[in-house]
């Protein structure tokens, strides 16, 4: 099959590379470039039989019905939260993402959003730039070795933070839908608990309607004025607006978060805190992650076309 006459939908602009490679091999719409969506779909919804998204564009049920000759969805993402992965299996489209290849990328970011936070490194850096040191020391921070660290989700990515934060002597405990007899970690069989037992609280797990504002009030206090949170997860994994009076209130000590509930939009509160770390989700975003996500997209659209085994499938067939 000659796969240039393939369409296939770009949700969002996420990789040149990828976007350059998507573009030698088939026929690529970008859908942020088209202001009449409604006509590109009318003049080509028989032709675009793949769709791929990402973590801010994915595929709802809308765009799935809008194009009926859709077959599969590759996401530039390992979480599926963007895709309609119940309507995508009612109607026998196939799904893939891009676990693994990311996973040390986004485990290193929650190890050093946890140096970043507790030893103050943001801070720090502003101090020196600020010709503060000339005038006094900057104040005594928090060490982080030996921090007892609890995971929600122990997954790929929570296993990964887990093996990294052992080699600074934490402790490591863990909250997720069951508890995994094969690990040695410690299980606690609920947020609020693992909460409570820790002094930092990592959010590793996928987003979904279960796990929603799974940090909310009740845990904010349980972690209490002497506990950290990190989120390399999703944005509404938080509830947003309480961490936000959470950090300004000193009900936690700080916070280190590479995820917010409305992406690019962040709370102006929290700009002037000196006890958060703000990072732009930059979770896998390396150069060797994204050309490697790029390729593993590519190569399941190539897969699917060419009628070979998919190299990453979300649902099996």
């Amino acid at each position: 099959m000659e796969l240039k006459a393939i369409g296939v939908l770009m949700t969002y602009p996420m990789s040149s590379y990828l976007e350059q490679e998507l573009d030698k091999r088939f026929n690529l719409f970008r859908l942020w470039n088209l202001p009449q969506k409604n006509d590109l779909f009318k003049e080509n919804s028989g032709s675009i039989r793949a769709v791929v998204g990402n973590t801010k564009v994915g595929a709802d049920r809308e765009l799935i019905d809008s194009l009926p000759a859709l077959e599969i969805v590759s996401s530039f993402s390992v979480g599926l939260d963007k895709v309609d992965l119940v309507h995508c299996k009612e109607k026998g489209i196939r799904v893939t993402n891009t676990p693994d290849v990311l996973t040390e990328d986004v485990a290193d970011l929650a190890i050093a959003l946890m140096l970043a936070t507790l030893r103050g490194i943001c801070e720090c850096d502003r101090y020196v730039r600020g010709g503060l040191w000339k005038k006094s020391d900057f104040k005594l921070t928090t060490k982080f070795s030996g921090k007892k660290v609890g995971i929600i989700g122990l997954g790929r990515i929570g296993t990964a933070i887990a093996k990294r934060a052992e080699a600074f002597n934490c402790p490591i405990s863990y909250y997720s839908r069951s508890q995994k007899p094969e690990s040695k970690y410690k299980y606690f069989p609920s947020v609020v608990e693992l909460a409570s037992h820790c002094d930092i609280l990592v959010v590793a797990c996928a987003l979904t309607e279960e796990t929603c504002h799974i940090i909310n009030r009740q845990v904010i206090d349980a972690l209490g004025p002497k506990g950290f949170l990190i989120n390399i997860g999703r944005g509404p994994h938080i509830d947003e607006p309480e961490l936000v009076s959470a950090l300004i209130e000193r009900w936690i000590a700080g916070a280190g978060l590479d995820v917010f509930e409305n992406e690019p939009h962040v709370p102006e509160e929290l700009f002037g805190l000196d006890n958060v770390v703000l990072v732009p989700h930059i979770g896998s975003d390396t150069v060797e992650t994204v050309k490697a996500m790029a390729d593993l997209v590519v190569g399941n659209l190539e897969a699917h076309f060419s009628k070979k085994p998919l190299l990453t499938p979300v649902f099996i067939d």
